[in-house]
């Protein structure tokens, strides 16, 4: 059955992503309005997670940053389409790398990087990375149960250069190439809400106490990685800028969860210039009231392990 879904639609996104970019601009028009008009997809959660990030906004100014959510969020639908057939020469016109040079610096010496960055403007295009980096680029992603579809998704993303592992093999993928010394920077999206139970910090996100990954920083201290934030901003409709800034050239010098919370606030800066660029679809705040629940949990473990 997988596999007769893959044959109907998978003809039908190359086909798509063939055309050009005016074109699909048309098609996501069209989406959104039947998502932000017809459907009215997640309004509900977008709003309030708009909410709780700008509560000093008024009723009105949340609904115009929602709407332009709306017409961003569909934009991205049809990027993606466009990754399947996009050229090293599009990528690069249309998503610019401002500084690489400042991570280059850091590959020179011998270093390994840790990428984090934040689902903002366009991260799926960041499978471009090894085309302006000295070294092998690693990214983590979600394991698809069509088999077929996530063979060819992985393929599409490694179209430029970019090694992909599922999220479950990453950590062993940095840790195997630590052990033979294979130099790398691994894509590490570390925005989004963790389960309470695999959570080890909380701290403010908007003013907002929330769980947070840290497994970026646990990775960066465990293998001496150079944390640096990547951010891509939108400068007009399909074109894009990328800019790294230096989070922790000795991670281990720091104290634990510093950088977790200095990316925090750079990911809060970067939000705030462009609002209606970031996933507010996504529930980030859904486990903000459950910190004592999770504080219940720590302790029933320090039990069980007495």
């Amino acid at each position: 059955m997988n596999f007769i879904i893959f044959c109907l639609t998978y003809p039908l996104i190359w086909l798509l992503s063939r055309l050009p970019m005016f074109v699909l601009y048309v098609i996501s028009d069209f989406f959104y309005m039947l998502l932000y008009y017809v459907f009215g997809y997640r309004k509900g959660v977008i709003l309030k997670n708009i909410s709780y990030a700008f509560p000093e906004k008024t009723a009105s100014e949340k609904e115009v940053i929602a709407k332009k959510f709306y017409r961003h969020f569909t934009d991205i639908m049809v990027e993606s389409i466009k990754s399947f057939s996009i050229s090293k020469k599009q990528i690069l016109k249309r998503y610019k790398y401002l500084n690489p040079e400042l991570v280059n610096k850091y590959i020179a010496e011998g270093k390994s990087i840790a990428l984090v960055g934040a689902h903002l403007s366009n991260w799926e295009w960041s499978f471009g990375l090894p085309l302006v980096l000295d070294v092998a680029v690693f990214g983590a992603y979600n394991k698809l149960r069509n088999e077929t579809f996530e063979k060819t998704l992985k393929e599409n993303r490694e179209k430029f250069g970019v090694t992909g592992a599922t999220t479950s093999n990453f950590i062993k993928m940095i840790k195997s190439n630590f052990e033979n010394k294979i130099q790398g920077a691994y894509i590490l999206l570390s925005d989004q809400s963790p389960m309470i139970e695999k959570t080890y910090h909380w701290a403010k996100f908007f003013g907002v106490k929330i769980p947070v990954h840290t497994g970026a920083e646990l990775l960066a201290k465990n293998h001496d990685l150079v944390v640096i934030n990547y951010r891509s901003k939108k400068i007009k409709r399909g074109y894009f800028e990328v800019d790294f800034e230096v989070i922790a050239e000795n991670p281990k010098d720091f104290k634990d969860y510093e950088i977790t919370e200095q990316f925090l606030r750079i990911t809060e800066r970067n939000i705030k210039e462009q609002p209606e660029c970031y996933l507010w679809s996504h529930n980030r705040f859904k486990h903000k009231d459950r910190f004592e629940e999770w504080q219940e949990l720590q302790n029933t473990k320090q039990q069980t392990k007495k």
